[in-house]
């Protein structure tokens, strides 16, 4: 039998094997900076939720419960300035890379449509998008595909890898451009509460969006702002009828979060005290590794939210990862985000405080 799948690109980790494992072999053991897999204790307050809902028997909706639904709109309302909103807007997902990835076929996204990305991003966009044989088009701003047609349009702040964080008026002429051009524009903002030098805005802001949610859909996980990645919690939120739609072809397919699951997701989007305590965590691994690679001679570039440090020794982000893995260190290159990345490395700030202490020791030596 011959299996047929479109073409894509290797897997980007597959192509710094050699050097994952001279990082390996240190004396004194790895320090992964590579992938943002949390690594904190998962908050208390989702545990207990789980394990009350636990006795699940039945199956969940695709839609999620009304408890769900009334969590995450008054969360976009409180946090993120949302305008009202109805539980049709709603929809929780089995983490955002699922929905990233299999959104352009879900909306039926055809071979040849456009679908636009950012010029440094996220390696999943683009396979999103190949998987439906779309063709990609890479822009840093609306006026670089001035002259596109697209039929969807992926925005990220702060941005995987760099740490970009788009201004109001650069999200809000996102939101213009897109319905200019009769697009879907879905904003993938997993990273909102991880503002450092400046201040997240939302697509789903009032402020951004005039008020309506027409043509818009933001993504949303709780993988970071609340250590769940193992339970792959995340949601979408947005245009009624887009959210309807989505929903009717996932109940074809069987696409539910379990219930204990949205009992957790429930109980940690009304809670800020576990997300403060994790952005003092990642704020002080941040400060001590930005310190000591400025000192070991590196530049730092964005990183003014998200989990990342975007950095370049000023040489090719694959030799600038080969040093790092000589001194038993891994990190991302930059290249796996685009060319437009190819000379700086993606350095990540979810590993435990004592290996962050270690990696900053070992750049200075």
């Amino acid at each position: 039998m011959t299996i047929r799948t479109p073409a894509l690109p290797d897997f980007p980790w597959d192509t710094i094997a050699d050097d994952v494992a001279l990082a390996a072999s240190h004396p004194d053991g790895v320090c992964d900076l590579s992938v943002g897999t949390p690594v904190d204790p998962t908050p208390m307050i989702a545990r207990e939720a789980l394990t009350r809902a636990a006795d699940a028997p039945g199956y969940p909706t695709v839609w999620g419960t009304p408890a769900l639904h009334e969590a995450v709109i008054t969360y976009m309302a409180t946090r993120w300035s949302a305008p009202a909103m109805t539980p049709k807007s709603v929809m929780p997902v089995i983490g955002t890379k699922e929905i990233v990835g299999l959104l352009p076929l879900l909306m039926g996204v055809r071979p040849g449509d456009t679908v636009v990305i950012p010029a440094i991003a996220y390696p999943t966009y683009a396979v999103g998008a190949l998987m439906a044989g779309a063709r990609i088009v890479t822009a840093s701003t609306p006026h670089d595909v001035a002259d596109e047609s697209p039929v969807l349009v992926w925005t990220n702040s702060p941005s995987n890898p760099t740490g970009k964080v788009d201004s109001l008026a650069e999200t809000a002429a996102w939101v213009e451009y897109a319905r200019a051009k009769s697009a879907l524009l879905v904003a993938d903002e997993c990273y909102g509460e991880f503002g450092w030098d400046a201040e997240p805005v939302s697509v789903l802001d009032a402020r951004v969006n005039q008020g309506s949610l027409h043509g818009i859909l933001g993504a949303y996980s709780l993988s970071k702002r609340s250590n769940l990645a193992g339970y792959r919690a995340g949601f979408v939120v947005g245009d009624e009828q887009v959210v309807t739609a989505l929903v009717g072809l996932r109940k074809h397919l069987g696409m539910m979060v379990s219930t204990p699951v949205q009992a957790a997701m429930t109980a940690l989007l009304g809670d800020t005290a576990h997300v403060e305590e994790q952005r003092a965590r990642y704020l002080a691994r941040r400060a001590l590794l930005a310190q000591a690679l400025t000192r070991a001679g590196f530049r730092i570039d964005d990183s003014h939210g998200g989990l990342y440090l975007w950095a370049t020794r000023f040489e090719s982000g694959r030799a600038t990862a080969h040093w790092l893995a000589e001194r038993g260190i891994v990190v991302a290159p930059g290249d796996f985000y685009g060319a437009a990345g190819a000379n700086h490395v993606r350095i990540a700030l979810t590993a435990s405080d004592e290996r962050v202490a270690a990696a900053a020791a070992r750049v200075l030596v």
